[in-house]
């Protein structure tokens, strides 16, 4: 079973926007995975920047109560269920690359 995690802590923001301070408007988001077969764990990640919509934004949270799990969850509203879905495949498919190569290099002794 593969294993996700989501570090959305790096954050621009604006340090004013419509009388609110520290304004979170893009993302630099990284998503880990792994997975342990016959006890060799097997890892892939995959990384970028995602801008939030500030209207999307219901409630303002100050940027002092932002925790990664809040912040994880405006990054894939922002990207949407099918782009989330895309990059853990792509993932998943980097572990079993690793788990199955379909080449490997060797040395050849003498």
């Amino acid at each position: 079973m593969t294993t996700y995690i989501w570090n959305c802590r790096t954050v621009d923001v604006f340090p004013t926007y419509e009388s609110e301070t520290d304004v979170v408007y893009n993302v630099h988001w990284s998503l880990e995975a792994s997975e342990e077969v016959d006890g060799k764990a097997y890892g892939a990640s995959v990384y970028g920047a995602q801008a939030i919509e500030l209207g999307d934004i219901e409630e303002f949270i100050p940027f002092e109560d932002l925790t990664n799990e809040v912040v994880t969850e405006w990054v894939k509203s922002a990207m949407g269920e099918e782009a989330v879905a895309e990059k853990e495949a792509s993932i998943e498919s980097a572990i079993a690359a690793q788990i199955n190569p379909a080449s490997v290099t060797l040395t050849i002794g003498q």
